[in-house]
């Protein structure tokens, strides 16, 4: 298995494509059930099968990701050729960025001194794909990128 596979309720979510997946390969509803209680490894198999290619697709889709946390945002744009970072870092102890008051104190302040910026990029490894898994797993969430690519307009203009 290249990935994780997918939660219960993500599969469930999903039965109409692993319906699809299953039909893909020939096998029906009354044989999906008899795989599942004569040979479950075989099931098994067939689930973690559907998780990479779940996985693979999402992954391929995805352009930006954030990870935030008490102190530290890390906007990720992912771009075809590598991995680019804008890492902002509030050094103000009574702050916790992941709460409404302390992201609203950051939107007001966020010129202040107590604010650091860095920017970097990186290239990708041999798989884009699981660079981009690996974010996640660190706690990195899926965006469509609005706090990027505000941060990379207020620093082209600083």
């Amino acid at each position: 298995m290249k990935y994780t596979r997918l939660t219960k309720e993500q599969l469930e979510e999903l039965q109409p494509e692993f319906v699809n997946f299953l039909a893909t390969q020939s096998i029906t509803g009354d044989e999906w059930h008899s795989i599942k209680k004569d040979k479950p490894k075989v099931a098994e198999e067939e689930l973690d099968v559907f998780s990479d290619l779940v996985w693979e697709g999402v992954l391929t889709k995805v352009t930006y990701l954030e990870n935030i946390s008490k102190d530290q945002m890390h906007l990720f744009y992912l771009t075809d050729k590598e991995m680019k970072l804008i890492s902002v870092k509030v050094m103000n102890p009574d702050l916790d960025l992941t709460t409404k008051v302390g992201f609203d104190w950051f939107k007001k302040n966020w010129q202040s001194d107590f604010v650091e910026y860095l920017t970097a990029a990186k290239a990708y490894t041999n798989d884009k794909n699981i660079d981009k898994f690996l974010l996640l797993k660190q706690g990195a969430v899926i965006t469509k990128g609005e706090l990027y690519k505000w941060f990379e307009k207020v620093i082209e203009t600083t």
